[in-house]
């Protein structure tokens, strides 16, 4: 074979890639871990896996960094909820590109049914509020803060601790999908329940739901340290949370396994109303993801285009 050949043959392997997409547990993600399997596989005329089991960011990153196939894309990065892997990875050690964000909310919620009760983070000051709360008789009313991996979960229980509401409140920390089950029983049967959420989510199409107004920003309002083994008593949060921003990632080895996928990740622009879209189709009507995915790329190819071409 000729040096030519041998040339052409090694380029085409690595434009070939097969490229490897993380699966988290929320209903956005797997929205837009979807929609690139779709447009890989679709006009690209790659290939692209789903990879079940890859719910750990820290991993998810890892992995990016060392940019060996594992996993590749990460597709749903809320910042700043994910900084200590971000400034690890897309500043420090520069082996993970990302794409244009897209808007993002977060916050503590109630059922509409509460809201006449529940508006602020000073109502959760009143113990008779607490009270109403309390699953596990202990005294103290429950909210659920977020899954253990999450870092916006330690943010919540420093949260409680900043506005003095340790005593009457403690965090329930379980997955997301074990809280959509307690939200659905309770949703049905009008009872009480507090939860931290996020936009976009289909849990906001299908529950009308009421947001706690807390503090506005101000200088100063946090102090964060989640590193340290003291984490809580160290750290402070008196404020709201800024929106976020959320972002698909990419390990930066794709610009040589497979530059074509590389150049369409970091053109990607997503508009917030399409993802609650896509959400509420995949969950709320209990459509098949990898069909909604195929027929909205073969629907929009003018946006996949530009993704694509840049």
């Amino acid at each position: 074979m000729s040096a030519s050949l041998i040339f052409l043959a090694s380029t085409t392997s690595a434009q070939n890639s097969k490229i490897s997409i993380a699966e988290l547990p929320w209903s956005g993600a797997n929205a837009i871990a979807h929609i690139i399997q779709a447009i890989i596989i679709g006009p690209m005329g790659g290939e692209a896996e789903i990879i079940k089991g890859t719910s750990d960011s820290s991993i998810i990153f890892a992995s990016m960094d060392k940019g060996n196939g594992y996993v590749d894309v990460h597709p749903d990065i809320y910042m700043p909820i994910q900084v200590h892997n971000w400034n690890r990875y897309v500043k420090e050690n520069k082996t993970v590109v990302v794409n244009k964000p897209y808007k993002g909310t977060q916050g503590m919620f109630v059922p509409n049914y509460l809201a006449a009760k529940i508006t602020s983070f000073e109502d959760l000051a009143d113990p008779k509020i607490a009270k109403l709360f309390d699953q596990d008789g202990d005294g103290k009313g429950e909210y659920w803060a977020g899954d253990v991996s999450w870092t916006s979960t330690k943010e919540w229980q420093i949260k409680f601790k900043s506005y003095g509401l340790e005593k009457l409140w403690e965090p329930l920390i379980i997955s997301d999908q074990k809280f959509q089950e307690k939200l659905r029983k309770a949703y049905n049967a009008q009872t009480p329940i507090l939860f931290y959420y996020w936009t976009p989510e289909w849990i906001f199409s299908s529950y009308d739901l009421s947001q706690l107004n807390e503090p506005i920003i101000y200088e100063g309002c946090q102090t964060l340290d989640l590193e340290k083994e003291n984490w809580l008593e160290v750290s402070t949060f008196r404020c709201k949370h800024r929106d976020t921003e959320i972002w698909v990632g990419h390990s930066k080895s794709l610009e040589e396994r497979n530059p074509a996928v590389a150049k369409m990740l970091t053109n990607i622009a997503i508009n917030p109303e399409t993802v609650n879209e896509w959400i509420m189709n995949i969950r709320y009507n209990e459509k098949n993801a990898h069909n909604i995915a195929k027929n909205w790329v073969e629907e929009n190819m003018n946006i996949v285009n530009l993704w694509i071409n840049g």
